[in-house]
């Protein structure tokens, strides 16, 4: 790679949009969690009869105590934390790379979106295993089937999973994981365009108002349309799911999401893959519309503190 195509790369614009898009979802995962905590129960176990949000958190804090709603926040905010940081760097990096001061459409959105997403995935799906793990630790499932798992923190779940089941299954789920780089690449594909409706003939910073409620719909629509995918994506994580062996890791991994998808629709019906989708939905498009509303705060008040000119490829 030439000097100058690095210098594109490893920008200040593009660290502060890593940083910012890091902040903000931190920030607003931290405030929606619980809601979080109930999407992944109803996902993993199938058994459970609270069909609604509130009932499965009633249920949690009854069971199990008024915190553990939060379990596994930490581990869940450093993979977070983490996988943001390195998705809006390889997003603006590559929208600066290949742009070059032209204009952005849908169609290059949605490719970039994607691109960063294939990079985000390979680099932080350990991260996502581990406190996907964590998080359903000490649970108390109704699926008898569920083995108890038990973790000291990220470090302890880290050496176990390798010495256990291998380092590969660090990298569980990682086939869904990557056909699932299409949810935020649709999401950025639709928040971008819905920002270049909003300024069309006119630069200038979007309200509050108008990024929360963009960023809303943006999420809302890749969430529904991605939804079964994500569900079997927290079962392969779990790791209870016995995966058969074969030599081909990719048929094996299609032949695991395949399985998962059909064994849904064949207990539940259509409507199976979608069980958990309320609480997905209540918790990811808020927790996406305060993430986006932070970002662009943050973003757009750290260039105007250090006197940069935001860049046109971000606007």
């Amino acid at each position: 790679m030439s000097s100058e195509k690095l210098a594109e790369v490893f920008t200040y614009e593009s660290l502060v949009h890593a940083v910012a898009g890091a902040m903000g979802s931190v920030t607003a995962m931290t405030v929606f969690f619980p809601l979080d905590t109930a999407r992944l129960r109803l996902q993993v176990d199938e058994k459970r009869k609270a069909r609604s949000t509130p009932a499965v958190l009633a249920e949690i804090i009854k069971e199990e105590g008024l915190l553990a709603p939060y379990r596994g926040w930490f581990p869940v905010i450093c993979s977070l934390c983490c996988s943001n940081f390195v998705y809006f760097y390889c997003f603006h990096s590559l929208k600066a790379t290949w742009l070059r001061g032209q204009s952005s459409n849908p169609g290059r959105d949605l490719l970039l979106g994607i691109a960063a997403g294939v990079v985000n995935v390979l680099v932080t799906t350990p991260l996502w295993v581990v406190n996907t793990r964590l998080k359903l630790q000490g649970a108390k499932f109704r699926n008898t089937d569920i083995r108890p798992t038990h973790y000291t923190g990220i470090i302890d779940a880290f050496s176990k999973i390798v010495r256990d089941e291998g380092a590969v299954a660090l990298w569980n789920g990682t086939f869904p994981s990557l056909l699932l780089v299409l949810n935020p690449a649709i999401q950025f594909m639709i928040y971008e365009g819905l920002k270049r409706q909003l300024r069309r003939g006119v630069h200038r910073e979007l309200s509050s108002l108008e990024v929360f409620f963009i960023g809303a719909i943006a999420k809302a629509i890749a969430t529904t349309v991605t939804y079964p995918l994500q569900t079997v994506q927290s079962i392969l994580r779990f790791g209870q799911h016995r995966q058969p062996t074969e030599r081909s890791r990719i048929l094996s991994s299609l032949r695991n999401v395949m399985y998962l998808l059909l064994n849904r629709v064949r207990k539940n019906g259509i409507l199976g893959l979608f069980k958990g989708l309320e609480a997905k939905l209540l918790q990811t498009v808020l927790t996406a519309a305060l993430m986006f509303l932070l970002y662009e705060k943050i973003a757009s008040s750290t260039f105007r503190v250090m006197g940069v000119r935001r860049p046109a490829s971000s606007r």
